[in-house]
């Protein structure tokens, strides 16, 4: 579990605001649920033969009641949770999202953590394809928008349980006469949940598995027609996708479309995003019956992903730095910053780090100007002050052009001080 320090935090700052402003335009609303939950929520909603189950969750027992908790793994049956007891499609369905800690024990690796960070999008309430599309597209469209390259779409249908049904007597069949090659994750699995065993990453079964029978071939005409018109909407928008009849995804709980997001420049973890059509769910955990879809990414992954190919992530840096001679100015001084911040301009006041000794040499402080990534000095010298006015120094302009600004008309000269369109980022 890692801590998330300047300026690295910035990269998460930037990445939240992107999916903030894309789900509004998407008409997505923010939810919060809690970050734990009964663990017969995910015993029931993600189902008992699972990995995240059976061997990854924090769970542990309320020393006051008794009741069995556990930190949230994923944050779906939280939300359909929070649907439920709070009735909130009594009027209709609902579009969400949500961005927060997620916790599963398994091991360390490359874009994989034990407390993790989720950012996830649902739309409940709507049975029809188009809205597998529509997530489909809002993901893809987060992907152009921070600029990630190179993310592969594939695309499945789990169909409906009596077609499920059915696979999987024909799947058990197979794997039976099988079982010889199986591990002994898939032996477990094997008369609880087959489907899984689909899933595996393990080469020596991979053979035995791309000659299993297909869930496709199984599906009947309305669950086809499903399928087929997300197809026809991402085509028609553009999107690339790839059918991968051996893609289940990790919990219990879909129906119909699944999808995930994969790159193959992070080893073993290739998913930055997934997920797909849940229709159960919501009687599941309590509720009247309801369709719902939705997906997740991990935000580190993202960010990871970023970073190996070479995306700049913008930093987070101060519009201004305010370089204060003397300290017998800082009232003064803290009094025009003040009114600065209230107009929207970022300023980093500078500050001796050691007690006594005084405001540092002129020098050493454009020094940290410098340092910090503002675009402008603002120098308070005792000359400025007694005429009014505070002089501006270009930073980053590779000349150092200054000007000198009137302390009574800040209003008229605050915003040419903000990076444009984006300020404070």
């Amino acid at each position: 579990m890692n801590d998330i320090l300047p300026p690295e935090s910035a990269k998460w700052e930037w990445l939240e605001d992107k999916v903030r402003n894309l789900m509004a335009r998407y008409a997505y609303r923010n939810m919060r649920t809690p970050i734990v939950e009964s663990t017969a929520l995910f015993v029931r909603g993600l189902g008992e033969v699972t990995d995240i189950v059976e061997k990854e969750m924090y769970s542990f027992e309320d020393k006051l009641n008794g009741e069995q908790l556990t930190l949230r793994p994923e944050a779906t049956a939280g939300v359909v949770r929070a649907v439920v007891e709070n009735n909130m499609l009594y009027d209709g369905g609902k579009r969400l999202y949500y961005m927060g800690q997620m916790f599963r024990h398994e091991r360390p690796q490359r874009g994989r953590y034990r407390q993790f960070h989720q950012i996830g999008a649902e739309a409940l309430g709507f049975p029809g394809a188009e809205v597998d599309a529509e997530l489909i597209l809002l993901a893809h469209n987060l992907w152009q928008e921070i600029g990630l390259q190179n993310v592969e779409l594939q695309i499945n249908s789990l169909g409906q349980p009596e077609e499920r049904k059915a696979h999987r007597s024909a799947l058990i069949e197979y794997l039976e006469k099988n079982v010889e090659v199986l591990d002994e994750d898939a032996r477990r699995r094997l008369y609880t949940n087959p489907l899984r065993i689909l899933d595996t990453k393990n080469p020596a079964m991979q053979a035995v598995v791309d000659a299993a029978p297909r869930l496709l071939d199984f599906l009947g005409e309305a669950s086809l027609k499903h399928i087929d018109t997300v197809k026809s909407i991402l085509d028609a928008n553009g999107v690339k996708w790839t059918m991968n009849p051996r893609l289940v995804r990790g919990m219990d709980y879909y129906n119909l479309t699944v999808f995930e997001f994969i790159t193959t420049q992070l080893g073993s973890q290739g998913t930055i995003c997934g997920g797909g059509r849940y229709d159960y769910l919501i009687q599941e955990v309590g509720g009247k019956p309801a369709p719902a879809v939705g997906w997740a990414l991990g935000v580190e992954r993202v960010l990871e992903l970023l970073k190996e190919q070479g995306s700049e992530v913008p930093a987070l840096v101060s519009d201004a730095y305010a370089i204060v001679p003397d300290a017998q100015s800082l009232t003064a001084v803290m009094t025009v910053v003040q009114k600065l911040r209230a107009a929207g301009v970022s300023v980093q006041m500078h500050s001796p780090t050691t007690a006594g000794e005084g405001m540092g040499s002129m020098k050493s402080q454009f020094k940290k100007a410098d340092g910090s990534g503002a675009r402008f000095a603002l120098i308070f010298g005792a000359d400025e002050l007694a005429r009014g006015a505070v002089t501006v120094k270009s930073l980053r302009d590779g000349e150092g052009q200054q000007t000198e600004q009137s302390l009574d008309a800040i209003d008229s000269w605050a915003a040419t001080l903000q990076i444009s369109g984006e300020a404070n980022t």
